[in-house]
């Protein structure tokens, strides 16, 4: 189907005057440094100059959060058949039946890689060791730290990165827009805390800035996660897809006052149970696989459960499970509920679903290339086919590390060949009149946002939620557009507005209900809707 056309408002969130900021000229500038945009890094020429920008610090990203693991074929008694099977089921009819095959058949090389260039994977027996998650048929998640895989990749590839004169890396750096001229990508504009708007003109441009979670009020992501890839590249002109689909996952730490933390799928593939809070177990009312169903159909179950019960969560039981195993497999978690005097040998963990991984997002091939020449695209902001319509578990770092290399390969290759010349038309609509960001409570109105995300885009949807949704954003966003902010809360805040109403608009178009996206008034699969949903912008 044609993509629906969307007015974002303004092509640009700020004046500038590219004669009049400074100046900066790179070869390869990579958005991001989560692990799509520092395995694309590795991949660069080091003949060529490469600058990493990060809106945080370089340890704050998903991928840094990530706990379960990386999904591979290791154990002789797998095979990559059964993970591309696994993953198309997953994904509801929606997988590109070729990328799967593609990635799972990559999957072991990349994670041999990532342990030549120091990562520690756990071990068994002198092996790695592999943990099962749900919708998996084999025991194939290789993981780190126990509960803590992301972590220890994102060591070893910040790591390597850092040992590459020719990469530099900028910290609390945020991207305020792309460049364009003549529909190619030209550069970005991007904040320095020491020169303020500056303009970064670089031959080839890699976005990899991760996910939207924050725009639901409960959400695993860290802060960060706002959106902004796919705002930046939706205003440059870039094709999206699968907007509609967000993954909830199912279980998500649930005390008063205490961070939504995540609680890894890989505690449910270990044996846990969930129980409602008259200590039922319910999750055989709902799916044959029990736990291990797939995370759309368990965090519904959960929701359901909740509403039934009139309880605010439901409720993780370790208590049958190995003390030992429970210490070692789950250091991390472990360590979390103890700070709220939970004893998991002892005692359930309340756990309810939240936002976790963004599916849509900018649509990319199989090298990485997104619709605007001379941009890329890897990691979670990409709508790349691999996860259709419900990504199976343990597959999104592999995807990060798979497309950031295509990506760093592609961008390297086509930098290589290109002069150093840079020039660009002044362009009028940096130039137009906006009102002032004074008198305006970002915060009020992000948490506004999210919790609206929440209730009527959230797990469960329907034609009239939708529309609130679309009412309320789409009013939101016409005072707050057109407004010249100066700090990173008002970007951010224009940047998760304009993805809502991407999402809400997908959502509306898809009139069924398939893998992460449920609507209450269309609850069967349509195989009518058996395609994608694009969105671009009129400009």
């Amino acid at each position: 189907m044609d993509p629906i056309p969307i007015e974002p408002g303004q092509r640009y969130l700020t004046r500038i005057n590219p004669k009049r900021i400074p100046h900066i000229f790179t070869d390869v500038l990579i958005i991001g440094g989560g692990i799509a945009g520092s395995r694309a890094a590795l991949e660069i020429d080091p003949r060529l100059e490469t600058i990493i920008v990060n809106k945080g610090k370089v340890t704050q990203s998903n991928s840094a959060y990530a706990q379960g693991g990386i999904a591979g074929v290791l154990d002789p008694l797998d095979d990559v058949t059964n993970h591309i099977e696994d993953t198309l089921a997953a994904g509801k009819d929606l997988c590109d039946r070729s990328l799967v095959e593609h990635v799972c058949h990559e999957a072991p090389q990349h994670i041999r890689e990532l342990i030549e260039i120091g990562a520690d994977f756990d071990t068994r027996d002198g092996k790695i060791a592999l943990t099962k998650e749900g919708g998996h048929s084999h025991r194939r998640v290789a993981h780190a730290l126990g509960d803590a895989t992301g972590k220890e990749i994102m060591r070893a590839l910040i790591s390597a990165v850092h040992s590459r004169p020719s990469v530099q890396t900028w910290t609390k750096t945020p991207t305020i827009d792309l460049v364009t001229e003549e529909g190619k990508c030209r550069g970005a504009i991007i904040w320095n805390r020491y020169h303020g708007k500056t303009l970064i003109w670089a031959k080839q441009v890699i976005l990899a800035t991760g996910g939207a979670g924050c725009l639901f009020r409960e959400s695993t992501n860290p802060p960060l996660a706002t959106g902004d890839g796919h705002a930046l590249a939706f205003r440059a002109g870039a094709l999206l897809q699968d907007m509609e689909f967000m993954q909830f996952h199912p279980t998500v730490l649930y005390i008063a006052g205490g961070a939504r933390y995540l609680v890894s799928e890989a505690v449910r593939g270990e044996g846990a149970y969930l129980r409602d809070c008259n200590g039922v177990r319910f999750m055989s009312e709902y799916h044959a696989d029990q736990e291990l169903a797939h995370r759309d159909i368990v965090s519904r179950a959960i929701t359901d459960r909740m509403q039934k019960t009139d309880h605010s969560c439901v409720y993780l039981d370790l208590t049958h499970l190995k003390k030992s195993l429970i210490q070692e497999r789950f250091p991390n978690i472990n360590h979390v509920c103890a700070s709220f005097g939970l004893d998991l040998s002892k005692d359930q963990i309340p756990v309810r679903p939240g936002a976790h991984y963004m599916i849509g997002g900018v649509k990319t091939d199989l090298q990485a290339r997104t619709s605007v020449p001379h941009l890329w695209a890897a990691g979670e902001v990409t709508s790349t086919g691999l996860h259709g319509s419900n990504r199976l578990a343990s597959n999104s770092l592999l995807e990060g590390l798979i497309f950031g290399a295509a990506a760093g390969k592609g961008a390297s290759e086509a930098a290589l060949n290109q002069p150093d010349q840079y020039s660009a038309s002044l362009l009028s609509d940096w130039e137009s009149e906006k009102g002032s960001d004074e008198d305006l409570n970002s915060k009020d109105l992000r948490n506004s946002l999210a919790s609206l995300m929440w209730r009527d885009v959230g797990i469960t949807r329907s034609a009239s939620t939708l529309q609130n949704a679309k009412d309320k954003v789409d009013f939101w966003s016409r005072y707050v557009v057109n407004r010249e902010f100066k700090n990173l809360s008002g970007w951010e805040l224009q940047n998760m507005l304009l993805v809502s109403q991407l999402m809400i608009s997908s959502a509306i178009e898809r009139k069924e209900s398939r893998g992460v996206h449920y609507r209450s008034d269309f609850p069967q699969t349509d195989p009518a809707f058996q395609k994608h949903i694009s969105v671009i912008s009129t400009h």
